[in-house]
This record gives structure tokens, sequence and C-alpha cells, in this order.
């Protein structure tokens, strides 16, 4: 039997993401087994077809998959991306309470924030790093030779 499977890349991140909306990349790459930075690319990919938005929270990224957008190949467009994560819930495959909690409407961006506010929190950064002691300075002489 040879050594191939019916979903490609894409399709197998998409599923990944479903299952665990709050996945590292790393993560995904390693259960897809591909590299990180073909995960990354698949993403971005994604991210721009409209299939999911991704927001950042903290230090980490949270991926929603858009359920009502239509599949790309023509013999598949009139089957979306929920149906079909729906199909491979009931096979076991993918959490259905992450898939059934993700919004099914792709929402708008949130706006960035007015200049002077971002100004404001740069200045607050900057001033609590500044007030923070400078560590002691370390002695990088040679202490001498254990040969």
């Amino acid at each position: 039997m040879g050594d191939w499977t019916l979903f490609s890349n894409y399709g197998h991140v998409l599923v990944c993401l479903a299952k665990n909306h709050e996945a590292r990349l790393r993560d995904v790459a390693a259960d897809v087994g591909i590299t990180e930075r073909a995960v990354q690319k698949i993403v971005r990919d994604l991210q721009e077809a409209g299939f999911i938005v991704v927001s950042k929270q903290g230090r980490c990224n949270r991926y929603r998959i858009n359920r009502r957008k239509a599949l790309r190949h023509k013999l598949e467009a009139k089957c979306t991306v929920g149906q079909l994560l729906t199909l491979l819930s009931r096979t076991g495959e993918v959490n259905t309470d992450v898939v059934s909690k993700v919004p099914a409407v792709v929402e708008k961006a949130p706006e960035a924030e007015p200049e002077p506010a971002r100004e404001e929190k740069v200045k607050k950064r900057r001033k609590a790093v500044s007030t923070e002691p400078s560590p002691k300075p370390v002695d990088t002489r040679q202490q001498g030779s254990l040969f």
C-alpha cells in the first residue's frame, strides 16, 4: 500500500486547528508531519482565503474557522467547511465542543488603537524599563587557566 492520504496538508492543518483552536503551529506541524514553516504558509493561505481568522491573545494565537466557507474545488464546492468538520467529528477526529463554539461568520478585525493612545503605552513601557536597576557589572577577565 502506498504512502499517501486522502486529504492534502491544507486539510490536515484545518482539522488540527478544528481539534484545538489554541494549538501551537509547532504542534500542528508535528501532527501533520511537515515543517513549522510549511504550516505557517498554509495558515497564512487559509487566512487570506477566508477559511480561518487568526487573533492574538497574549503571546498565543487563537484560530477561528469560518464554517460557512465553501470548499474550493468544483467537485466539493457544494460542501462547506462546517459540513466537512461535522462529518469528521462523527468519526471522533474533531472535537465537537471546539468546533461548535467557533462563530460561523467571520468578524471584522478590530480597528487599531488611535495613535496618541499607542504613544502613551510606549512611553509607559520605556519609563518602566529605564527605572529598573541595572545589573551588577560582570568581571569578564580570565580567572586563570585550568590547563
